[in-house]
């Protein structure tokens, strides 16, 4: 079994953990956390250190992966970008659960987490770096893009496209052929029956844009 290594520490990289352990493909041999002291411990697994010391640890472990287990999509996104340079020869891997249900003609990206009951139905394309979060739901045809995330709970009908660091909360519902902007967010319990602006926040019954909304802004 490959040896792989965590990027985050905190409830998210929780989740991960659990998923990578189901799956059964990589073994992970600790976590990098530049936040935490090496040696904490989640889930039993070890703070090896910071982003800094992937380069010797990769040489240590003779690594065969990388996964950022963080929630935020523009931090994942900062990270994966400082992991990759750090390390450009250190693939980032996928990580889906045994629970989850993906579909024919489905293409994942490096880097993205599918969790428990998760359904990604046929013919979507889920990008790079995305969360596809518990019991979401992204019908056919679909399209995420790089650092999208769907909260748990999301429904969406076919057709839709999540643009790339737009977040969608929990539990939120998007009418058939909705387009969710980059960098957007929609707001938990949300039923969106049109298009959500790039760069906004939107939420309600039904959703509308509540305000403009800057990249990297906190959303969690």
């Amino acid at each position: 079994m490959q040896d792989i290594v965590l990027v985050g520490s905190s409830g998210h990289a929780k989740v991960v953990i659990d998923i990578v352990e189901k799956a059964g493909r990589y073994r992970i041999a600790g976590l990098i956390d530049g936040f935490r002291t090496p040696g904490e411990e989640t889930l039993g697994y070890p703070v090896l250190g910071g982003p800094s010391d992937l380069p010797a640890l990769n040489a240590r472990f003779d690594l065969k992966g990388a996964l950022v287990a963080i929630g935020d999509n523009s931090v994942r996104a900062r990270v994966a970008a400082e992991v990759a340079a750090l390390c450009p020869q250190l693939p980032f891997v996928t990580a889906i659960h045994p629970a989850a249900s993906v579909g024919n003609n489905v293409a994942i990206g490096a880097g993205t987490v599918v969790m428990a009951g998760a359904a990604v139905n046929p013919c979507c394309q889920v990008g790079r770096f995305c969360i596809v979060n518990t019991n979401a739901s992204l019908d056919h045809d679909c399209v995420m893009e790089d650092y999208a995330s769907l909260a748990p709970g999301v429904t969406t009908g076919g057709n839709c496209r999540i643009g790339s660091h737009a977040a969608v909360s929990i539990g939120a519902v998007l009418r058939h052929g909705i387009t969710i902007g980059e960098h957007s967010v929609v707001g938990a319990g949300s039923l969106v029956l049109g298009p959500v602006d790039a760069f906004s926040i939107a939420y309600g019954t039904p959703a509308r844009k509540i305000r403009d909304r800057q990249p990297g802004d906190k959303y969690l």
